[in-house]
């Protein structure tokens, strides 16, 4: 099973779901957990029964919201304390430091820090990862309106003594292309669409999708086309 942490105070959980969705149609049994104080999954993701803690199926993929800890989780699909989760895949949304620790986001496959240059993301994103005690190797995904290496040197400035290990790859998102209207409408009629999200976008998804699976280029690819369609 790989663990996949995204880390930070800016909103993540469409990213994530969109990621989900293709790690899914590769044949892979995904799980998102949504830890973050607000719960957005809670919201955009629908559900029969919601309670307090639940896990729902939504396009081929599990969501969990309102569990605090991995062994919630494994008590909820009654699962003993020392087996393993029935997944290939989990991605695990945390915005605060007591949840990476309670997800064991330390040991995790691979982290991402997620964040726009706002100064409430920027700042209370590192707020989180400044409590973090122990060494940790994070890969900046950043969501701006422009590539400026200005916005990148000011968020290693913030970071500087931190116990963070930036990774020399960043990971671009546009906020100027319109897929945040696109990414809406998805949310409104529940589905997971990328027909009408723009070229760049689609870019950094498969990006990361490489990062975290072992695959090539072109079977992304091909999964990315065949959900543009509807396949």
């Amino acid at each position: 099973m790989k663990k996949v942490g995204f880390i930070g105070a800016f909103d993540k959980i469409d990213l994530i779901l969109n990621l989900g969705k293709i790690i899914s149609e590769m044949k892979n049994k995904v799980l998102i957990v949504d830890s973050t104080s607000l719960q957005k999954a809670r919201y955009i993701v629908p559900a029969i029964s919601p309670t307090t803690s639940y896990i729902t199926d939504f396009e081929d993929m599990d969501v969990a919201v309102g569990f605090k800890d991995i062994g919630q989780i494994k008590l909820y699909l009654g699962i003993d304390g020392n087996g393993e989760l029935p997944y290939d895949v989990v991605l695990v949304d945390a915005d605060s430091a007591e949840r990476i620790e309670e997800f064991g986001l330390k040991k995790a496959d691979k982290n991402y820090f997620v964040t726009a240059f706002d100064l409430y993301s920027l700042k209370k994103g590192l707020e989180i990862v400044r409590e973090v005690k122990e060494p940790m190797k994070l890969t900046k995904i950043l969501f701006a309106k422009e590539v400026l290496k200005e916005d990148n040197d000011y968020l290693n400035f913030l970071s500087l003594g931190f116990k963070i290990e930036w990774e020399e790859d960043r990971i671009y998102f546009p906020m100027e292309n319109g897929d945040l209207s696109i990414i809406a409408e998805n949310q409104r009629v529940a589905k997971i669409k990328f027909r009408r999200l723009s070229a760049q976008y689609k870019d950094s998804l498969v990006y990361i999708i490489l990062q975290i699976l072992d695959t090539n280029e072109s079977n992304v690819r091909r999964v990315v086309k065949n959900i543009e369609k509807g396949v």
